[in-house]
């Protein structure tokens, strides 16, 4: 639900909210973060009823399943770590200090790390390299891209050589019949926004709007997460350090993730032909050492 709490009401102590529409990110409406989850649960064998044994092709398959998901993860978390340690890199080569008291900008990265669970040895060594007279000048890169079935991509790059991360991106998206957009013919159909993913669904909502609110936070938005048993908080891109806030003090910050995405104005349904087309550019691009996030506008 997005939430936009007027000032005037805020000093009445009142509030109002709109329910926004479906975001690319967004479930069925008919979703609620209250509404319980169910699932088929097998029970456990009493003394009168048999034992069921998995066959080995089962559980060969469920092992398989289990090392996949657990390899995206490490990937992921691995992702995460390299981004921040790039952008330690930055704050401390711009801001001219590797104090944080002194370096606000790295200040405020270290502790946007920690909320994503970067380990402090990480945040150290990067802020060593920094000062190292050999470390690279990294900068930021957008590109846009078309997909299949109308589905258009936003591929965010910190990289020090744009020569090889342009040269990485458009090989990806050709090889897999994508085809590079001009500047600007894809981004406008997005916003930016503070994104936070909580790996809960059990979020009470007009706590979180209150906490929020206590926080100086004027707009949130909860939706059901792309991975199973999160829920996410949409937020403006300048409030999303006091939205974190306001998750922790609900308790919720343990495993909570903390970014900056695009989120699609007008997400498009594709086939399912088209849908895996699609994914399997975002894989390649993923892949990539220089390409930290990839946002789309497909709604399934």
């Amino acid at each position: 639900m997005k939430v936009i709490v007027a000032a005037s009401l805020l000093l009445s102590g009142t509030f109002a909210f709109t329910v926004p529409k479906p975001t690319a990110n967004s479930r069925p409406s008919s979703w609620s973060p209250k509404q319980p989850v169910t699932s088929d649960v097998i029970d456990a064998p009493t003394p009168s009823s048999p034992t069921h044994r998995l066959s080995p092709l089962f559980m060969g398959r469920a092992a398989a399943v289990r090392a996949a998901t657990k390899g995206k993860t490490d990937a992921k978390k691995a992702k995460v770590n390299a981004y921040y340690g790039k952008k330690i890199i930055m704050a401390v080569k711009q801001g001219g200090s590797s104090d944080p008291v002194a370096n606000r900008q790295l200040g405020e990265l270290i502790k946007a790390a920690k909320n994503n669970s970067v380990p402090m040895d990480n945040i150290n060594r990067a802020i060593k390299r920094a000062t190292e007279k050999d470390a690279g000048d990294f900068s930021e890169a957008t590109f846009e891209a078309y997909g299949h079935g109308g589905a258009s991509l936003i591929v965010n790059v910190l990289s020090d050589n744009s020569n090889r991360s342009t040269a990485d991106v458009k090989s990806a998206i050709s090889k897999n019949k994508g085809k590079m957009a001009e500047s600007g013919s894809v981004l406008f159909m997005y916003d930016l926004k503070g994104k936070i993913v909580i790996p809960s669904t059990d979020v009470d909502e007009e706590a979180l709007l209150m906490s929020a609110i206590e926080n100086d936070v004027s707009d949130m938005e909860l939706v059901e997460g792309e991975e199973e048993g999160t829920s996410i908080v949409y937020t403006d891109p300048k409030e999303t350090a006091a939205m974190f806030e306001a998750v922790k003090a609900m308790g919720l910050d343990a495993g909570a993730k903390m970014s900056l995405s695009y989120v699609s104005k007008a997400p498009v349904e594709c086939s399912d032909e088209d849908f895996e087309k699609n994914m399997a550019i975002i894989d390649a691009l993923e892949e990539l050492d220089d390409v930290d996030s990839v946002e789309h506008n497909m709604s399934n």
